[in-house]
């Protein structure tokens, strides 16, 4: 683990130095932290050097004192800000809330990555009513909700699953809700084409938390994007078939030629 300070914190990451390609930084999503990119950043992930990031409140990371929405939002872009400068970092690839984060940076910051992958995520992040409620009253519910058929997974292995739950839990509650509740206030549909530089919308074929539409929709606004899905996953791509997440990330980077 290694990290940075920054803003009167310290961000802490996990970063792979060999290689050649471009650097990459992942993001990751709500009640997560960087240990969900393990089959990116490890040896056999689309391209070294590569790190990922804990975003504040997450892993080993200090956590902040901001409220839900654009406050904690800027926090969390300064944490990716501060780890890609620490990392010269060329990429970022964001999943779900993560995914919002890479835009807010590429969008509201002084750093301005050379190609971004969004995948679980989009143009707005609204979190279900019921969900938002077991949030605040009944956090195991919340865990088991977001655990069920077609959310975070489609037929994941069960080792993978129960590991997912235990790293939401020991986030916790309240970093977890104000995680959703970020996305539930985020909107940068209006704005999408401000984004410059090239993009891969990815999508789990079977997400129902961030489907294909959102997707499509950012592939069809960013003027220089492009959509792929990845079959037979859903939200986590990325851990649920790793393989072809990484072959569709590596396609994308050889194409957009950093």
């Amino acid at each position: 683990m290694e990290t940075v300070g920054h803003d009167g914190r310290t961000t802490a990451y996990r970063a792979v130095d060999d290689g050649d390609g471009p650097a990459t930084l992942y993001v990751h999503g709500s009640g997560g932290t960087g240990r969900v990119w393990g089959n990116q950043y490890a040896p056999g992930g689309p391209t070294h050097p590569a790190a990922a990031v804990d975003l504040s409140g997450h892993g080993e990371s200090d956590d902040i004192e901001t409220g839900a929405g654009t406050e904690t939002l800027s926090a969390y872009a300064a944490d990716v800000v501060a780890v890609a400068r620490a990392t010269d970092a060329d990429v970022l690839v964001g999943n779900s809330l993560g995914g919002a984060v890479a835009l807010w940076t590429a969008l509201e910051t002084a750093w301005v990555p050379s190609a971004l992958v969004l995948t679980g995520t989009g143009p707005t992040l609204p979190v279900f009513e019921g969900l938002r409620e077991w949030l605040a009253t009944d956090f195991e519910r919340a865990v088991d909700f977001l655990h069920g058929e077609d959310r975070l997974f489609h037929d994941a292995d069960p080792g993978v699953e129960e590991r997912s739950r235990e790293q939401m839990r020991a986030t916790g509650q309240r970093v977890t809700r104000r995680d959703f509740l970020t996305c539930h206030t985020y909107d940068v549909a209006d704005r999408l084409g401000e984004i410059s530089v090239p993009t891969l919308a990815l999508c789990g074929e079977y997400d129902t938390l961030t489907p294909l539409s959102y997707h499509e929709r950012l592939a069809a606004e960013i003027p220089n994007a492009e959509f792929e899905r990845i079959s037979e996953a859903a939200h986590l791509a990325m851990l649920e078939r790793p393989g072809a997440f990484n072959e569709a990330v590596r396609s994308f980077l050889d194409t957009a030629d950093l």
